[in-house]
């Protein structure tokens, strides 16, 4: 895993993005140099001519496969699962190139140059992806790693190694077992004791050990051999890192507040409220110039579906527990909550109307919230706001939920791309696990990132109810 700006990404996925920029930089210079092959033009002239229209296709190209999940690997891609992510991609980079070269059109290189790039680029990221995803089943970047404990921890630390993404990233050596510890993983994947752990990290060749031991206390943790392997240039790492970094979550059910008093991250200086807030407004003023025939088609329907108001304020809790009102589009029937109580939205929520379910599906149900965020009230990316019953109830049930009121909410975030609508306190535990390590890790590059997910769900219709 590389760390940028506190945010893990895999080493796949950064060689990925590294050669296709590569690819599609090369494909342009590459067509043009094609079209204007008879021209007298000198290397350094040519590269000059082209240097800003190569980057404008190649940032439009990574934006659009990135919108479509393409570097999202959840799954094990060939030649053909390939070719069909990449067509609507790079049609959809078709369709925005089209609007930039519009806008600004000393950067537009003729329809003839830019098919011949499109191609080139195509089926240079079609063979580097079938050759980079070839390389890793093979185990080049494969990492060999050690468990210490053979408990419910370790299993799920062994399963998430496995079964994080397709790609085999991790090969898990066995587990160690300390004592005091029930064993919960099979007894092949165990590893007999009475050899130091760093001569048994060496011998087979380990580079890091996860130390997954669910109660540290009675001197059952082998200290002196985990700082032997340290000091032997093995990594050290424990399990609330290691599910941080690999899952982008930060687990309640065994965190230790000291990890989170003593660890990185949780930035607030002014430098990062300055970017954040800078973010908030030019994003947010962007996304509603941009939206704004939406909106407006949106009402219009509302309005002539059962002739109710179109918008509606609900109260929320936002940063440091300050409640404020909410705007959406209303997607429910007046008598929503005609019992008196506050409800969790369900699948195929009877009580929300025609309209209100395809405005929920594409999100634009949360468009209005762009108001709170000029007013300072939200951020665009930040925990999702819980209405103040909810709150209360979840303060009790699950450790740690304050936390997601340090900073302001979001009308998107973490876990509104990496987990489906939540609906009970067991989704509400999920969410806030993502949460959690948004919070820790906030970064401008992680709001970015979150953002490209966050059009994904919206073209794809991911996690509405």
């Amino acid at each position: 895993m590389l760390r940028i700006s506190n945010h893990h990404v895999s080493k796949i996925i950064s060689i990925l993005f590294a050669v296709e920029v590569l690819v599609l930089i090369v494909s342009v210079y590459l067509g043009t140099s094609i079209r204007f092959r008879d021209t007298t033009d000198s290397f350094a002239a040519h590269f000059d001519r082209f240097f800003l229209p190569a980057c404008a296709f190649t940032m439009t190209m990574l934006f659009s496969m990135s919108a479509l999940g393409m570097y999202q690997l959840k799954y094990r891609e060939g030649f053909r699962n390939t070719l069909l992510r990449l067509m609507p991609a790079f049609a959809l980079g078709f369709g925005i190139l089209t609007l930039v070269f519009y806008l600004l059109p000393e950067l537009y290189f003729g329809r003839g140059i830019l098919g011949l790039v499109i191609v080139i680029s195509a089926t240079g990221i079609l063979l580097a992806r079938v050759l980079i995803f070839k390389s890793s089943e093979f185990g080049l970047l494969e990492s060999r790693i050690i468990f210490v404990g053979s408990g419910a921890l370790a299993k799920e630390c062994g399963q998430l190694a496995k079964h994080n993404i397709a790609y085999h990233k991790y090969h898990i050596v066995g587990y160690v077992p300390v004592s005091g510890e029930d064993t919960r993983v099979v007894a092949s994947a165990m590893l007999q004791g009475g050899e130091p752990l760093a001569a048994m990290a060496t011998r087979h060749n380990v580079g890091e050990i996860i130390v997954s031991v669910e109660n540290r206390r009675g001197g059952n943790l082998p200290i002196k051999e985990l700082l032997d392997c340290k000091l032997n240039g093995i990594k050290v790492t424990d399990a609330a890192t290691f599910f941080e970094r690999e899952a982008c979550q930060i687990r309640v059910d065994s965190l230790q507040p000291s990890w989170l008093v003593f660890g990185t991250g949780f930035d607030q200086s002014f430098l990062r409220a300055f970017c954040k807030r800078s973010f908030d407004l030019v994003v947010s003023l962007l996304i509603f110039t941009v939206s704004i025939p939406a909106m407006l088609i949106t009402s219009l329907c509302i309005y002539l579906e059962d002739k109710g108001p179109i918008l509606y304020k609900q109260e929320r809790v936002g940063k440091d527990g300050r409640t404020y009102m909410v705007l959406k589009f209303r997607s429910m029937r007046n008598d929503a909550e005609k019992a008196g109580n506050p409800q969790w939205a369900k699948s195929n929520d009877p009580r929300t109307t025609r309209v209100g379910n395809i405005i929920r599906k594409l999100r634009i149900d949360e468009l209005p919230q762009i108001l709170n965020v000029l007013k300072g009230e939200m951020s665009f990316v930040g925990p999702r706001p819980e209405r103040p019953f909810f709150v209360q109830q979840l303060n009790e049930q699950i450790p740690f939920y304050n936390v997601r009121h340090s900073i302001k909410p979001g009308i998107t975030g973490m876990a509104q791309v990496r987990y489906a609508y939540g609906a009970s306190v067991e989704d509400a535990v999920q969410k806030l696990q993502y949460d959690l390590y948004y919070v820790k890790n906030n970064s401008l590059f992680l709001d970015i990132l979150i953002l490209i997910d966050t059009l994904q769900v919206v073209l794809l219709g991911k996690g509405a109810r």
